[in-house]
C-alpha cells in the first residue's frame, strides 16, 4: 500500500467526523499487515468524556473484524503542524498494535513519521501486570 492511498483514505474518513464542539475533524487510516487499511474519524459528543478520536475507531472497526497484526497508522488533520494522538489514544495504540509505525499528517501536505515506541516510552502493557 502506498502512502498516497493512506492519505487518501484518511482524508476521506475525516469527512465524516463529528466535530461540533471543537471543530476540529481527524482521520485516520490503519493499515494491517496483509495490506487491508481501516479507517476512522473523531466522533464527538457532548458529554466531552465520551468523545472517540479517529485512532481509537480505526482500531475497534479492525479488532471487530478480526485484525491483530498492524503495520501503520496514519493521523490527518488540519492542523499547523500535524497533530500527533492523544495519551488515551497512544496507549490504545501500544496495546493493540504494539510498535508500529505512526504516520502524521495534516492537509497541507506535511508528514512525519515515528514508532510507537518513541511516542510512548516506558508504556504500561501486559508485562506490567506479571
Amino acid at each position: 500500500m502506498k502512502l498516497a492511498d493512506l492519505v487518501s483514505e484518511a482524508k476521506q474518513a475525516r469527512m465524516n467526523a463529528r466535530a461540533p464542539y471543537s471543530g476540529f475533524k481527524v482521520g485516520a487510516a490503519l493499515e494491517t499487515r496483509a495490506g487491508k487499511i481501516f479507517t476512522g474519524c473523531n466522533v464527538e459528543n457532548s458529554s466531552y468524556g465520551l468523545t472517540v478520536c479517529a485512532e481509537r475507531v480505526a482500531i475497534w472497526k479492525a479488532i471487530s473484524e478480526g485484525e491483530s497484526n498492524f503495520r501503520r497508522i496514519l493521523i490527518l488533520s488540519d492542523s499547523e503542524q500535524p497533530a500527533p494522538p492523544c495519551g488515551a489514544c497512544r496507549q490504545i495504540i501500544w496495546e493493540y498494535c504494539g510498535d508500529i509505525e505512526v504516520i502524521l499528517a495534516n492537509l497541507k501536505g506535511c508528514r512525519t513519521r515515528h514508532r510507537m515506541k518513541q511516542l510512548l516510552p516506558l508504556a504500561f502493557d501486559k508485562s506490567c501486570l506479571e
